[in-house]
């Protein structure tokens, strides 16, 4: 016997467990080195990602920053390019450099904040793949150096929720609540 209010909630189900949160691991550990991988499918345009990335200020939180207001990070998408901070003091941190810029990927040399001085390669690649229906905008992050393997679980925490918080300007425009 069909049973219209059974189907509609299996239906809801399913598509709610379809409709899943960005896929965030940690894809490889190790003493010395970790990966994180992000992604979703999105209905993006592609264009797009480019100046959603320099507007870096918009989207990264500015608990994660060092100066406490992430208006003062900015990115300059050219190689050699430098994803930077503003301090008060007038100096300015690295946050990362840009090593290339293709039409579908960005790479950056990028030993974000406490990896600074411990890692001896850290690099972020961004890339958005065509999907079944959008695209996959991705963040992977592969991490080198004596001992950081350690810090995979807090890293990731911050690449997660800047990954994210980028999406979300990225699909609306809008800079994500506080």
């Amino acid at each position: 016997m069909f049973r219209p209010l059974v189907f509609i909630q299996t239906v809801m189900l399913t598509l709610a467990l379809f409709a899943a949160p960005a896929a965030a691991e940690v894809v490889q550990r190790s003493a010395d080195s970790f990966t994180l991988r992000y992604e979703v499918g999105a209905e993006i345009d592609p264009a797009d990602i480019p100046s959603a990335m320099v507007d870096v200020g918009r989207w990264w939180d500015s608990a994660h920053t060092y100066s406490g207001d992430a208006a003062n990070i900015t990115v300059d998408l050219t190689p050699g390019g430098c994803w930077c901070e503003r301090l008060a003091d007038g100096s300015a941190f690295e946050h990362a450099r840009v090593v290339l810029v293709e039409a579908d990927r960005l790479v950056f040399e990028a030993p974000f904040g406490p990896l600074k001085g411990k890692a001896t390669s850290a690099v972020l690649t961004v890339s958005w793949p065509a999907a079944n229906r959008g695209w996959t905008p991705t963040w992977i992050m592969t991490v080198e150096g004596p001992g950081v393997g350690a810090m995979a679980d807090g890293v990731d925490g911050v690449m997660h929720a800047g990954y994210l918080r980028w999406l979300r300007y990225l699909e609306t425009g809008e800079a994500p609540a506080v």
